[in-house]
């Protein structure tokens, strides 16, 4: 698939977190805007429109003018700092903790398949996502540029103004996808959602791969089996120390899915071989027991 360009916007006041460095509010051990770079790793130039900031992954910086003037025109801002020749470009917010790769990769085959000029995602209640959207940039330009000379101005112009000139295509998501952080009970709630048990393992690994500079996608549950081998079979030390030694190996080897699984397999079956050697089947059979003989008598005559 072609790739595709990101702008992601960044600045704003966050009155209602008082004030706070929304950006760089931590959601499960990553800042929000960290999350959210996460989600576009895919595309071939990221420019944030905010303050700069440490980052897990490089990226351009770019600043709106005037200062706090909105959406708009940090949005043209981003778009100044693509190279002319972009033809698609993903916007998002800087806010959103569970928006991912597989949504925002979604989006970009959706507008491409569709022709259109914009593929934007709905929320639970049908309204548009403007920042949470992927937009052909030529199309994108154009109407900034039109509203900048109807209104002499983009400071203070909502979004809606220009996405109602452009051809649209909508499309739905999970829920959690278009959830954004605007307030503290948002962060809350946010933070408990990465922990419950149905998610906490992939955000784990998620948080871990960013943290490490890891683009690998795994199969945890491959892994997971060769830990409880190892627990089970060898001794549970045994379990993190061998994992580690998988990853070494898968890293020497290529560092792809492949050999990650690869090295797997030959450990687990290296764990079942250690476990049979202590079952019962596989213990060597006992000797026959001798029957005692007759008594030898002091002659020596049997």
């Amino acid at each position: 698939m072609p790739v595709y360009d990101a702008v992601v916007l960044a600045g704003g006041a966050a009155r209602r977190l008082g004030g706070a460095d929304k950006p760089g509010v931590s959601v499960g051990g990553r800042s929000l805007l960290d999350r959210v770079l996460g989600a576009c790793r895919g595309a071939g130039r990221t420019v944030v429109v905010g303050e700069r900031r440490p980052t897990a992954r490089p990226v351009v910086w770019a600043l709106e003018h005037p200062p706090g003037g909105g959406p708009l025109p940090a949005l043209d801002a981003g778009l100044r700092a693509l190279a002319p020749e972009s033809e698609t470009v993903a916007v998002l917010s800087a806010d959103l903790p569970f928006l991912n790769e597989t949504t925002v990769r979604g989006l970009h085959g959706a507008l491409l398949a569709s022709g259109r000029e914009a593929a934007l995602l709905l929320d639970a209640d049908g309204r548009e996502q403007p920042l949470v959207a992927v937009y052909r940039t030529e199309p994108l330009r154009r109407e900034i540029a039109l509203l900048a000379t109807e209104y002499d101005r983009l400071a203070g112009l909502p979004l809606r103004l220009l996405t109602a000139e452009l051809d649209i295509i909508r499309t739905g998501a999970e829920p959690s996808a278009v959830f954004d952080c605007d307030t503290w009970e948002d962060i809350s709630a946010a933070r408990a959602r990465i922990r419950e048990h149905g998610h906490v393992l992939d955000e784990w690994i998620a948080a871990v791969k960013d943290e490490l500079g890891l683009e690998l996608d795994v199969d945890t549950a491959i892994l997971l089996d060769l830990a409880r081998d190892a627990a089970h079979g060898v001794t549970r030390p045994a379990a993190p120390l061998t994992t580690f030694l998988v990853g070494y190996a898968a890293g020497r080897a290529g560092g792809d899915p492949e050999a990650v699984a690869d090295a797997c397999r030959r450990a687990a079956a290296l764990a079942r071989r250690w476990s049979e050697e202590t079952s019962p089947a596989s213990q060597p059979p006992s000797p026959p027991s001798r029957e005692p003989g007759p008594a030898a008598s002091p002659d020596g005559s049997g």
